[in-house]
C-alpha cells in the first residue's frame, strides 16, 4: 500500500515558500481590502458603491484562512493524517462514509447555511450597513469559524461525538446534563425555525415547489450514480446535476404557467408544512450517501453560484448604496423590522454568517462522521464559515440597495402595514426618516415589477433578498422584464437553501438524542441499530414539527414571533461549544492559545446573557417577553378585544401564549448556558493547576486510505494521489466496524 499521509515537513516546504510573485499577490489582497475597509469605514458622502463590501469581505477572507486559520491549526488542533477518521474505522455505509472533501464541502456548508445568513443580516439592515458589516466579517474571523474548525476537530477525534456528549465526558454530570439539556431543546427551536422559512417561502409559490421538489429525485440519482455506476467520478456527477437542476428550474416556470400545474403545487403553508415533516424524517433515516449528502452538494452549487453571480453583477452593475452608514435605529428600540438596541441585539440578529451555534451540533453531527482525513478539518470546518459569512455579506448589500422606504415596508409585521400598500405607505412615511417617502403605487408597482400580488410585510428575510437580487441582476441581465425571473429564482434558492440545513438538522438532532440515551439505555451507541435510528428521528422530528405547526398557524406571522427567540438561543448555543472546546483544549495542555477560545467566548456571553437579561427583566413590551405577556393578559382580563398590535382576542390570547413559551425558554436557555460556562471555567483552573484527566478521544487507529487536504491538491499531495489511484477501487475503500 501508499504511504497514508503526505510528509508533514514536505507540506510545509510548499505551502509557506515565499516567492516574489506569491508576496506580491498577498500583498496586493491586503491593499485592496485595507482600501476597501477605509471606504466602507470612513466614507460619508450622499452615496457608497457596493462594489466595496465585495473586496473588503473577500480579501479578508482569503487572509484569515491562509494566515489565522494556520496559525489555529498549528497551535492548537495538530491534525495527523496517519491516523483514521470515524468515517473510516466506523464505515457502514449509512452515516459513517468517507466522503470526497469537495462533496462534504458542499454537504457542510449546506447544512449549516440555513435561514440565519439570510434572515439575519436582512433584519439588522435597518441599523444601516456598517454595524452588521463590521460584525459579519470580524465575527466569522475571530468567532463563527474557530467554532466551526475546533468544534468539527475534536468531535472528528472523539469517533463523531455530539457537541452535548462531549459536554458529559469533559464538563462531568452536572455541565454535561445542563449542554444537553440546552443542546436538545434549542436544535428543536431552530430547525422549526429553518422549517418554517421554507414554508413562508414557498406558500402558494408553484413554481418554488415544482422546482425545490425536483432537487429530491436528481439528488437520489446522483447518489446511485456515485455510489454504483461511477464510483469516484465527483466531477462527472456534478456536470450531470447541475444540468439536470438548470432543467429543473426552468421547468418550475413552465409547469407553473400550466392549469394543471399551477393546481398541483400550489400548496397552502398547513399543506407544506406537513410535507417537510414527512421530508425530514425520510432524508434523516436514509442512508446518507442516497439522498442527504448529494442533495446538499447539489443545492451547493447553486448556493455558491447564485452568490458568486450576485457579487459579480455587483461588481459590473456598481449599485449605489443611500442607506446611512449607522442608521436612526441604532440608537433606539424601536425599529421597525426588530426591536431592541444595537448592543446587544445586533449581534444576536446577525447570528449565522458571523457566529452560530447551530453550526457546532452539524460539526459534531453529519461531518465528523463522513471527513476522510484530519487535515481536511480547516478546509471544511473554517472554509465553510467564510463562505456563510459571504452570503451574509450579500444578503445585507441586497438589503441595502433597495429602497429605504420598500425595504420598511417589506420587513413591518402585518399589524404595523394593515397588510395593504395604503397601510404600509402611511406606516413607512410615519416614521419621519429623512429623504424616505413611499406611495401606495411605488409599492405595487415594485410587486408588478416581481410577479407577485403584493410585498407588503413579506417578512423572513428571504423576500427582501430576492428583491434586491432582482433589483441588481435585472441591470446586468435581461432588463426590467427580467425582474419576476429573478425573485422567483432567488426565492427557489433560499428555499433550497434553507431545506438542506433542515434534513441534516434532523439527521443530527437523532444523534444527539442517541448519544444522551445512550448514557442510560447502551444498545443506543450500536451505530447500525435501524430501529433505535428510527425511534429517535421519530421523536425529534415530532418535537420541531409540533413547533412548526404552531408557527404556521400563528396569527401574527410566525416567524415574527419566533425569530428573537432564534436568535438568542443560538447565540447561546455557540457560548456553551466554545465552553468545550476551552475545556477540552485546556485538558489537551493548549494553555499559551487558549486566548483563541476565550475572546469570542468572553464576548458571546456578554452579548448573550445582556439580551436574555434584557428580554426577561425590560419593563417595556417592545423589547422583554414577560412585559409583553403581562401587558396583553392585563388587556385581555379587562375585556379588550384588541390591543396593540393584536386587532382580535384570538390574536392576543396568541401573544399571550407565544410570550409566555418564549419567556420560559429564554429563562431556561440562560440558565443551563451559565451552567455549563461555569463548569467549563472550572475545568479549565484544574488544568492549569495541572490536574490530570484521561483523554476522550478514540484510540490511535492506523488510516488505510489517503485524500489531499484543501480545495487543490499540492505536488506532492498529486503525486501520492496518483499512486493510490492505481490501486483497484476495493483495496482504497475502508471496510469500517474496525473499532467500536
Amino acid at each position: 500500500m501508499p504511504p497514508n499521509h503526505v510528509d508533514p515537513e514536505v507540506l510545509e516546504r510548499e505551502q509557506t515558500r515565499w516567492t516574489p510573485l506569491r508576496i506580491a499577490l498577498w500583498v496586493g489582497i491586503a491593499l485592496l481590502g485595507a482600501v476597501a475597509w477605509a471606504m466602507i469605514a470612513f466614507a460619508r458622502g450622499e452615496s457608497i458603491n457596493a462594489i466595496w463590501f465585495v473586496f473588503a469581505a473577500v480579501c479578508s477572507y482569503f487572509i484569515a484562512y491562509r494566515f489565522y486559520a494556520k496559525f489555529i491549526e498549528a497551535k492548537l488542533t495538530r491534525p495527523d493524517d496517519r491516523r483514521a477518521t470515524p468515517a473510516e474505522y466506523h464505515a457502514n455505509g449509512k452515516d459513517y462514509l468517507p466522503t470526497d472533501r469537495r462533496v462534504l464541502y458542499g454537504h457542510h456548508f449546506a447544512a449549516i447555511a440555513g435561514a440565519g445568513p439570510l434572515v439575519g443580516p436582512v433584519l439588522a439592515a435597518q441599523m444601516g450597513y456598517l454595524p452588521g458589516t463590521i460584525w459579519i466579517i470580524v465575527g466569522v474571523i475571530l468567532a463563527g469559524a474557530v467554532q466551526d474548525y475546533l468544534v468539527l476537530f475534536f468531535s472528528m477525534r472523539r469517533g463523531g461525538r455530539s457537541l452535548g456528549q462531549m459536554a458529559r465526558e469533559e464538563l462531568g454530570v452536572v455541565g454535561g446534563y445542563a449542554a444537553i439539556v440546552a443542546t436538545l431543546t434549542i436544535m428543536v427551536i431552530i430547525v422549526a425555525i429553518l422549517a418554517l422559512v421554507v414554508v413562508n417561502a414557498l406558500g402558494e409559490s408553484p413554481w418554488g415547489v415544482f422546482s425545490v421538489g425536483m432537487t429530491i429525485p436528481i439528488a437520489l440519482f446522483m447518489g446511485v450514480y456515485l455510489r454504483y455506476l461511477r464510483p469516484g467520478k465527483v466531477m462527472e456527477v456534478s456536470v450531470i446535476g447541475f444540468v439536470l437542476l438548470m432543467v429543473a428550474i426552468v421547468g418550475g416556470g413552465w409547469v407553473a404557467d400550466t392549469e394543471l400545474g399551477a393546481q398541483l403545487f400550489t400548496l397552502d403553508r398547513v399543506t407544506l408544512a406537513w410535507c417537510v415533516i414527512g421530508y425530514g424524517f425520510v432524508a434523516a433515516v436514509l442512508p446518507v450517501w442516497l439522498l442527504l449528502s448529494p442533495r446538499d452538494y447539489l443545492s451547493t452549487f447553486m448556493k455558491v453560484g447564485t452568490i458568486v453571480l450576485l457579487a459579480a453583477a455587483i461588481v459590473v452593475v456598481r449599485p449605489e448604496i443611500t442607506v446611512p452608514a449607522v442608521s436612526e435605529f441604532a440608537s433606539r428600540t424601536d425599529g421597525p423590522s426588530f426591536t431592541g438596541s444595537l448592543f446587544p441585539f445586533l449581534f444576536v440578529t446577525i447570528a449565522c454568517g458571523a457566529l452560530s451555534g447551530f453550526h457546532a451540533l452539524i460539526a459534531s453531527g453529519t461531518t465528523p462522521k463522513m471527513i476522510e482525513k484530519e487535515r481536511q478539518a480547516r478546509f471544511i470546518g473554517y472554509g465553510g464559515m467564510l463562505m456563510e459569512s459571504f452570503v451574509a455579506i450579500m444578503a445585507l448589500v441586497a438589503a441595502v440597495s433597495i429602497d429605504r422606504g420598500i425595504y420598511f415596508a417589506m420587513n413591518a409585521s402585518p399589524a404595523a402595514t394593515m397588510g395593504t400598500v395604503e397601510g404600509a405607505a402611511a406606516f413607512v412615511n410615519s416614521l419621519g426618516l429623512s429623504g424616505v417617502h413611499v406611495t401606495p403605487e411605488l409599492l405595487q408597482g415594485t410587486a408588478d415589477a416581481v410577479g407577485e400580488e403584493t410585498i407588503v410585510s413579506r417578512t423572513g428575510g428571504a423576500p427582501t433578498l430576492a428583491v434586491g437580487l432582482s433589483h441588481i441582476m435585472h441591470q446586468w441581465f435581461g432588463g426590467a422584464s427580467m425582474m419576476s425571473f429573478w425573485y422567483h429564482f432567488a426565492i427557489m434558492f433560499e428555499a433550497l437553501f434553507i431545506l438542506t440545513a433542515v434534513d441534516a438538522g434532523t439527521r443530527v438532532a437523532r444523534f444527539m438524542l442517541t448519544d444522551t440515551l445512550g448514557n442510560f439505555f447502551p444498545k443506543f451507541r450500536d451505530v447500525n441499530w435501524r430501529a433505535g435510528a428510527w425511534l429517535t428521528t421519530a421523536i425529534m422530528v415530532a418535537g420541531w414539527g409540533s413547533i412548526l405547526i404552531l408557527g404556521v398557524t400563528d396569527p401574527l406571522g410566525g416567524i415574527n414571533t419566533f425569530f428573537p427567540l432564534f436568535g438568542i438561543a443560538n447565540q447561546l448555543l455557540a457560548a456553551i461549544a466554545l465552553a468545550v472546546c476551552l475545556a477540552i483544549a485546556a485538558n489537551l495542555r493548549r494553555f499559551k492559545h487558549l486566548w483563541i477560545i476565550l475572546v469570542p467566548l468572553v464576548f458571546d456571553v456578554v452579548v448573550t446573557v445582556t439580551g436574555s437579561w434584557q428580554k426577561i427583566f425590560s419593563s417595556d413590551p417592545k423589547v422583554g417577553y414577560w412585559a409583553n405577556h403581562v401587558a396583553f393578559k392585563d388587556a385581555l382580563a379587562q375585556g379588550k378585544e384588541s390591543f396593540g398590535t393584536a386587532k382580535t382576542v384570538a390574536a392576543m390570547e396568541a401573544v399571550v401564549r407565544n410570550t409566555f413559551v418564549q419567556g420560559t425558554l429564554s429563562v431556561l436557555f440562560v440558565v443551563l448556558t451559565i451552567v455549563v460556562v461555569v463548569m467549563a471555567a472550572i475545568e479549565t483552573v484544574k488544568a492549569l493547576r495541572g490536574h490530570e484527566r484521561r483523554t476522550h478521544e478514540d484510540p490511535f487507529v492506523e488510516s488505510r486510505i489517503y485524500a489531499p487536504s484543501g480545495l487543490g491538491a499540492t505536488p506532492s499531495e498529486k503525486a501520492l494521489m496518483t499512486q493510490w489511484e492505481a490501486l483497484p477501487l476495493e483495496q482504497r475503500t475502508p471496510t469500517g466496524g474496525g473499532h467500536h
